[in-house]
């Protein structure tokens, strides 16, 4: 298995986890952005001028291209670490780390409105109770 985006619809939030590790809390499964959205596309790059070292005293000139195909990958990230802050869910039976990036008030009301079963999510310092109907618990109290 791997890290993959989630973006939640309608946010410019997203999760960034282990799609089974992610769907074990929600109701309805979240697709990774990788899925049907990978794609090959093309550009035109201008004409540029390129230096051999710096203060080069005679640069060269790489003429324009058209049609310069390159992968595109919604989901991609760059290196090993994960991006964006860290947060937890924990149901009592299984307690799953993952990040995410974008408003955690978007996030939290994701899991507000799709929690499977109850759980706690932890973030930033603090912890909220959610429930498997919907709502959120009466408080939010540090760990």
């Amino acid at each position: 298995m791997t890290i993959e985006k989630h973006s939640l619809d309608g946010t410019t939030a997203a999760i960034w986890a282990e799609t089974a590790n992610l769907n074990y809390f929600l109701k309805t499964a979240l697709d990774p952005d990788t899925v049907g959205g990978v794609e090959n596309r093309t550009k035109n790059v201008p004409k540029r001028t390129v230096r051999r070292y710096v203060g080069d005293l005679n640069p060269y000139e790489i003429p324009a291209q058209t049609g310069v195909r390159y992968l595109y990958d919604p989901g991609r990230k760059n290196g090993g670490a994960t991006p964006g802050q860290e947060m937890i869910l924990d149901d009592g039976v299984e307690k799953r780390s993952m990040t995410y990036t974008g408003s955690f008030i978007d996030v939290h009301a994701y899991f507000v409105g799709n929690a499977k079963m109850d759980l706690r999510l932890y973030s930033a310092g603090a912890s909220y109770s959610i429930t498997a109907t919907g709502g959120e618990a009466a408080s939010a109290k540090a760990r």
